[in-house]
């Protein structure tokens, strides 16, 4: 590991600024993902900022009914508050199903956000890849890609975003709230990932020297009965393989509000919207819930040993969607 400087940080401004005097900074929060990274040499700062002491870890109920989430707030805290299991379920189920109960005490909402892909050939600095060294290649494209992209990806990238609770995030239209030197701005999350093209190493859009300081969820009384179910290899504390957030509002057996996004697929979370349009104002049904998994599915582009994923996006849609129909009809 790289020698590196480490500095705490006591407001947000100071934070900002300490960035902002040297490019080749971090922030550090739980450090769950950022420090095995560095043991590794993928990741090789020259100074540590520790923003766990900002003023950041709140949960707070917004005007009309949203939720505003500290970025340091920790993934264990995120799970447990009564409003995030009340007003929004699927978030907590994300979280729960993320990791261990040891990584969710330290991992923290700003991190998870920004915590990088578990690709073998972009953890492995003995093999090529495009996103951790430009323009060196995508071995997993010929090579193992079981777990990969089926959505979104390119010939530069096939990798997938790791995160459980992003997924949930992106179904519900949060927005990431950032402080810069030149002050605050916020990014739908639905933009907060970049398309992977040929610019895999830009993954997101924050500009630089920006440090996320919180996630708005907006009201979306359809979240209430949301669910989060994740597809994995083995049933302990595994990456996903599959996953869905999933809401509807159904009225007299017609859905009126559907609020789909897959994990796993894709280089971002991906929000099922080709989904969610052939849902909205059709009846209730495993027919016409998996005519929207083949709208969506329709755009996927499989590796030839990752096929197996349409399907299983597929049937995990039509069972949790059904799931969701029985219980509101009770």
């Amino acid at each position: 590991m790289r020698e590196f400087d480490y500095r705490r940080a006591y407001d947000v401004a100071g934070a900002v600024a300490l960035l902002d005097a040297d490019p080749d900074t971090r922030f550090l929060g739980g450090g769950t993902n950022l420090v095995d990274l560095m043991k590794t040499g993928v990741e090789r700062p020259a100074r540590l900022i520790d923003i766990r002491e900002l003023p950041l870890d709140r949960i707070e109920v917004t005007a009309g009914g949203g939720l505003r989430i500290g970025a340091t707030v920790t993934n264990g805290d995120l799970a447990a508050h009564p409003e995030v299991r009340r007003r929004y379920p699927a978030l907590a189920q994300a979280v729960l199903a993320g990791a261990s109960g040891q990584l969710r005490n330290m991992a923290t909402v700003g991190g998870n956000l920004l915590q990088r892909t578990r690709c073998g050939y972009f953890t492995d600095v003995s093999q090529p890849c495009n996103k951790r060294v430009p323009g060196s290649g995508c071995p997993a494209v010929a090579g193992e890609h079981r777990n990969h992209a089926i959505l979104g990806a390119s010939d530069h990238c096939v990798a997938v975003h790791p995160s459980d609770m992003a997924v949930a995030l992106t179904a519900f239209d949060a927005v990431v709230h950032y402080e810069t030197a030149d002050g605050p701005g916020e990014l739908p999350l639905a933009d907060f990932y970049l398309p992977v093209g040929d610019t895999p190493h830009r993954e997101t859009a924050l500009p630089a020297g920006a440090l996320i300081t919180g996630v708005t969820l907006p009201p979306a009384p359809v979240a209430a009965g949301s669910r989060y179910r994740k597809v994995r290899e083995r049933a302990s504390y595994a990456f996903a393989i599959g996953s869905l957030a999933a809401a509807l509002d159904i009225r007299d057996g017609i859905v009126r509000d559907a609020r789909l996004a897959f994990g796993a697929v894709a280089s971002r979370p991906w929000r099922a919207t080709a989904a969610e349009r052939v849902l909205t104002g059709a009846p209730t049904g495993p027919e016409t819930y998996a005519a929207a998994a083949d709208a969506e599915l329709a755009a996927a582009r499989p590796l030839p040993r990752n096929g197996y994923k349409v399907d299983l996006i597929r049937n995990l849609t039509v069972t949790v969607l059904t799931e969701l129909a029985e219980e509101a009809a009770r």
